[in-house]
């Protein structure tokens, strides 16, 4: 039964390489501005980082431990996934290559010339001379390579240049020498005749490597790119003395030197060279061993210089304020009498922090319950949370120390307002807290009022300028004294609460979405329209596309529109014939969640901080918020709409790799302009 289920299904893993497959599509679409087209393959490449720490080695430690995983891994066994991924990866890694030789011919048409260590000018000579002694120099790491000295831990992530010196008569001499992290990767030079010119580090290390290995006596030297990458899981000891900010901090460091999982390698290094680093670095066949290019670590393309080229760039939006709320007037008294939706980036980030900001400061404020999973390095949100602290505020932050990747700013941050009177909540053992909620109470007219907000996406500020997300503001007391429910949880999760009008992970989700899909299925049967539109970043849980297939089978019309992971195949006769999907990859990164349901003409929507993953359902604490606002449900219906006829950068997702653009005929529609132009015109009215 198991493996004609698994018929049904794309395999998780390669449905993500799909999505990244759809990341590359606009690095190479000549439509894209020639800077952002570079951005975008820096972002291929920091998702493909990322994906090997965490899937790959997964699949690798089931493949270790013995275990098949065929039923864990929608019916392929690891060592063969661990294989198709690989050879997937070559190819894709061949294809941004080819991408980025056409970007920088192009950019020569710009005046903008990407030069390497041999094309360097007598002019540019003593710009860089300079350069190197004064800033690179100091900075670098070299590291001599000794038959009878182990090899040091390489770092996870960080780029090497493989040093081989041949000396007559003697053996060769190799050594590896790290690109500084802590500088730009992209040396702009002085301009020169109206032309730009840059340099990678990369290549100034190769035009200097006399003077940094002038001590050896070699008759030839050469110098070629390679790359580690660790498995990223964090691994904490069950140590009861040590908190949980030490355990984590500590793990963190520990990540460094979790086990390889991926070799890249320049691919025109000699045999031998390439040979002895293995050896020395202990990968073995159960590694992705991939040729590459000449340039690794090509995530560094995200911060590419804008050399003051506005005209390579997407126009930057001017984000605009919401209808009927304003930034200079007290944002309880508007949302004391209805409900807004913020819907970043289009609108402003600063109502969040505004909300926050005026919370500190109000006296009639008593206490601000937040959740925080993912916090910017400078981040405005944890200092108004340390204001309202010093205010004699009852301030009680719910902060993911497990955020992946993002530990670091979250431990910076903790430490911070534990240390000023916050009350920290780490979550709640066994689960990621991934809500996006905060609840204020409030003194009016003598009694206790909440206001508040819950949302799709991080109050972070930086990734609110290239995340698309909803936020709703609210006084309703129906849904924050549910929220306020949520945080009784975190004290008390030995507990199991009920909610009338939220819905959360992990013990309601599952249940109350399948109550929602059989209303639609009910309504069909019965003669009446049944529909769903859903939109989010990824669907892996095979309980619920195994409803949704449930649903279509009914005939009910199902509207998907999947960013990431879709493991549900639409359109197969007998099953799934009602679904269609559509992903869109574009300019910002599309982040929200929606869940709307036609409800025999009285539609229900929910906004959401989960996916329809299994652990978004099961293994984390998340909230989807009803929304009762008309007003606000036409907005949503009417955005969501806008994102369905997208024909511009919608690709159809069918089961099949080739990630093919919705296009047709009628009047061009891109998702993410047109709901700019959608609110724009809203304010005019």
């Amino acid at each position: 039964m198991t493996e004609k289920r698994n018929n049904f299904y794309i395999n998780r893993e390669i449905s993500w390489l799909q999505f990244n497959e759809r990341v590359l599509q606009e690095a190479g679409d000549q439509t894209v501005p020639l800077i952002e087209r570079l951005r975008f393959l820096g972002i291929f490449s920091n998702n493909l980082d990322e994906f090997f720490k965490v899937r790959y080695a997964t699949i690798k430690r089931i493949h270790l431990a013995g275990k098949g995983g065929k039923n864990q891994l929608g019916g392929i066994k690891a060592e063969k996934l661990l294989e198709i991924i690989t050879s997937t990866v070559i190819k894709q890694q061949s294809e941004s290559l080819k991408i980025l030789d056409s970007i920088v011919d192009k950019l020569k048409g710009e005046n903008i010339f990407v030069i390497n260590e041999r094309e360097i000018s007598e002019f540019q000579n003593g710009y860089l001379k300079k350069y190197f002694h004064s800033h690179v120099s100091p900075a670098l790491v070299t590291i001599i390579l000794n038959e009878n000295v182990d090899l040091p831990l390489l770092k996870d992530s960080a780029s090497y240049l493989a040093v081989k010196m041949t000396i007559e008569g003697k053996d060769n001499q190799y050594a590896l020498m790290e690109i500084p992290k802590t500088m730009n990767r992209f040396v702009v030079l002085p301009k020169h005749d109206g032309k730009d010119y840059i340099i990678l580090l990369d290549d100034l290390l190769r035009y200097f490597l006399d003077d940094i290995f002038n001590i050896f006596h070699y008759d030839t030297i050469s110098a070629h790119m390679i790359k580690i990458t660790r498995d990223g899981e964090l691994d904490f000891d069950s140590d009861l003395s040590t908190s949980f900010l030490k355990k984590i901090s500590d793990s963190v460091k520990h990540r460094q030197i979790g086990e390889p999982l991926r070799f890249v390698y320049d691919k025109t290094i000699d045999k031998e060279t390439l040979n002895y680093l293995m050896s020395k670095m202990g990968i073995d066949s159960t590694d992705s061993i991939i040729p590459g290019g000449r340039y690794h670590n090509r995530r560094d393309y995200m911060s590419f210089p804008s050399l003051e080229k506005p005209e390579l760039l997407y126009k930057k939006i001017e984000p605009l304020p919401i209808k009927g709320l304003t930034l200079d007037r007290s944002l309880f008294d508007a949302i004391a009498k209805k409900d807004y939706l913020l819907y970043a980036p289009y609108h402003t980030f600063s109502y969040i922090v505004k909300f926050l900001r005026e919370a500190a400061l109000d006296p009639k404020v008593k206490s601000i319950k937040i959740t925080i999973y993912r916090l910017a390095k400078i981040s405005h949100i944890a200092s108004s949370l340390i204001n309202a602290a010093k205010n004699g505020k009852d301030v009680t932050v719910s902060i993911e120390l497990q955020a992946r990747f993002d530990e670091e700013a979250n431990i910076k941050y903790a430490e911070q307002m534990e240390a000023e009177g916050v009350n920290l909540i780490f979550g709640v053992k066994g689960l990621k807290v991934h809500s996006k909620m905060c609840v204020v109470e409030r003194e009016h007219k003598g009694k206790k009022r909440r206001y508040g907000f819950i949302s799709t996406g991080n109050f972070n500020e930086s990734t609110a300028s290239i995340y698309t997300d909803y936020t709703l503001f609210t006084s309703d007391q129906r849904i924050l004294k549910d929220v306020n429910r949520v945080f009784e949880f975190f004290d008390t999760n030995y507990r199991i609460f009920s909610y009338k009008h939220i819905i959360t992970s992990p013990h309601y989700t599952r249940s109350a979405l399948f109550s929602l899909i059989d209303n639609e299925i009910e309504n069909v049967t019965l003669g009446n329209p049944g529909y769903i539109k859903l939109k989010m970043n990824s669907i892996s849980n095979y309980s619920m596309i195994d409803k949704l297939y449930e649903a279509s089978r009914a005939g009910v019309k199902i509207q998907m529109v999947v960013r990431g992971i879709c493991c549900l195949i639409p359109g197969v006769p007998g099953m799934s014939e009602n679904i269609e999907v559509v992903s869109i990859v574009d300019k910002f990164l599309e982040h929200t969640r929606l869940f709307i349901f036609g409800n025999n003409g009285d539609p229900k929507l929910y906004i959401s901080s989960a996916d329809l993953m299994t652990r978004n359902i099961d293994n984390r604490v998340e909230v989807s918020c009803p929304i009762y606002d008309e007003g606000i449900k036409q907005e949503l219906l009417d955005t969501f709409e806008i994102c369905w006829n997208d024909n511009v950068k919608a690709r159809y997702l069918n089961g099949k790799i080739a990630n093919q653009y919705k296009s047709n005929n009628l009047e061009k529609i891109r998702t993410q302009f047109d709901i700019y132009n959608y609110y724009s015109k809203a304010l005019e009215n």
